[in-house]
């Protein structure tokens, strides 16, 4: 039994409620200092969880816990983490941790920093519980952890539309939840086992197609929702940009991966036949998903939802190299969901920033010329735009490179010329993704004199302190993708019984 993946779950729900029950008039004035403490040491222990984990062997499940939970029931509170998880473990202790910092400088209307704070801590023991368990049942019930949080914070602390859009974030994504537990219901009833390392090795025995199908078909909704998969996406746009600015980039940032971690981590080791069945619909989708999502952006008239709008598209890439059913195509998918997270948590940071000093995100409101009236700031909003429409060299480009890869040429059992058409369309969306960046860039950064408004207050400190990890982390994962691709790539060969 290893320590370190239960203390990853206990510390920050433990945190939340120890901030949430602190007794005295002072609590709400310590609560953001007690969130980045907690969240650092959080953030520490999945720095130890990579010191101690061995990276020779990236493939294999390691610091297992494994207790029986209802005996009765064959359930077990099973824990572990390898290749897959470890880097979403990390983003996630690292996000969390860059948000905690955020806040301490802006804590957004009507402030109550307490129960926020406790808030995100619940939703960081949530998310980590997800990517670490190893039983189907505790992989739901901490999957169900994170949604009533992530509602309050974005119904208490959101924008102005914050009602509609904490109300479409659960309903929808509570739907997906019931559907995914179908899906659980059906592998069980077949196998007569939850743990997801017994059913990844069966990979599918004991389960005739038909059933793999459905059962693919079932969980597979639930995962596409909070992917959020095209036409699956509606909750998505109104929750981002509603959220306040720690919301949106968990939302982003976080959240977002649990849908993609759980079609490589469970439906396609489990139920391959299904995936082999349904993997065409899921790639055609995510094109459809990456081309609106662009057509989208060209069209926006503000920042916060042209970002929400552009992780409809992104998000499109990691679902397509999932469909693709290779290694090359799930590792890209996997490096696309970790670039994402980095640069999409960035950018909604950023906007964020943009917003506290103007009061607006609308274009046109914003006045030109932000690299004059703030160059440190328009400087970062740059960055993360390049990145985030794929320069080499940074995080954005290797994921959605690999995912057309594996498009090019997908799983034996697949129909080529269809995936050379999705190809084609993920290429189209590749380009549109370049134009409405840039033509932010140009629209927000430059402009000529008698355009640009006036001065801005510049990044300080703590933002530095939140956003800098962020940034070299996308240029070090962009010019060595091996440090990212050497975890990935033994594990995914694993569950797609690819050899070691």
């Amino acid at each position: 039994m290893s320590v370190l993946p239960v203390l990853l779950v206990v510390l920050p729900l433990v945190g939340a409620a120890a901030v949430a029950l602190w007794p005295g008039p002072g609590a709400d004035a310590l609560a953001t200092r007690a969130g980045v403490v907690l969240s650092g040491v959080v953030l520490a222990v999945a720095l130890a969880v990579l010191g101690g984990f061995d990276l020779g062997a990236p493939g294999r499940m390691q610091m297992q816990t494994d207790v029986s939970w209802v005996a009765g029931l064959g359930l077990h509170v099973h824990l572990g983490v390898d290749g897959v998880s470890l880097p979403l473990v990390l983003l996630t202790a690292l996000l969390v941790f860059a948000c905690m910092l955020y806040g301490m400088r802006h804590v957004p209307a009507p402030g109550r920093p307490r129960a926020l704070v406790a808030l995100l801590l619940l939703v960081e023991g949530g998310v980590l519980g997800t990517f670490l368990a190893l039983d189907l049942l505790l992989f739901f019930v901490f999957f169900e952890v994170v949604l009533v949080p992530m509602y309050v914070v974005v119904a208490v602390w959101g924008g102005p539309g914050r009602t509609r859009a904490a109300a479409k974030l659960i309903l929808v994504t509570l739907l997906g939840s019931a559907l995914m537990l179908v899906g659980f219901l059906v592998v069980w009833t077949q196998t007569g086992t939850l743990d997801m390392v017994v059913l990844a090795h069966r990979g599918g025995a004991g389960m005739s197609r038909g059933v793999q199908t459905l059962a693919f078909l079932a969980m597979g909704a639930g995962f596409a929702v909070k992917a959020p998969l095209w036409p699956l996406h509606t909750w998505l746009p109104d929750a981002h940009t509603e959220a306040p600015t720690v919301g949106s980039v968990l939302l982003a940032g976080v959240l977002l991966k649990i849908g993609t971690y759980g079609f490589v981590r469970i439906a396609l080791p489990e139920v391959p036949q299904g995936a082999r069945v349904l993997a065409p619909w899921l790639g055609t989708l995510a094109v459809a998903g990456i081309l609106y999502g662009s057509l989208v952006c060209l069209a926006q008239t503000d920042l916060k939802r042209l970002v929400a709008y552009s992780s409809v598209g992104h998000m499109g890439f990691v679902l397509l190299g999932i469909a693709t059913l290779t290694p090359v195509g799930v590792n890209g998918a996997l490096f696309a969901n970790v670039g994402h997270g980095l640069v999409t948590g960035l950018l909604f940071f950023l906007v964020g920033g943009v917003e506290e000093r103007t009061g607006t995100t609308d274009v046109a409101a914003l006045g030109r010329g932000v690299y004059v009236r703030a160059p440190r700031l328009g400087a970062l909003l740059t960055f993360g735009a390049v990145a985030s429409l794929g320069l080499p060299g940074l995080a954005g480009f290797w994921g959605e490179m690999l995912a057309m890869f594996g498009a090019f040429r997908p799983a034996a059992v697949l129909d080529r010329p269809l995936f050379l058409v999705l190809l084609a369309g993920a290429g189209v969306g590749a380009v549109l993704t370049a134009a409405y960046l840039l033509t932010m860039v140009r629209r927000v950064m430059q402009g000529p004199p008698e355009q640009i408004g006036p001065r801005l207050p510049d990044v300080v400190a703590l933002e530095w302190a939140a956003w800098a990890p962020l940034v070299v982390l996308a240029v070090v994962v962009g010019l060595w993708p091996r440090a990212l691709l050497g975890l990935t790539d033994p594990a995914v060969r694993g569950l797609l019984g690819a050899g070691p």
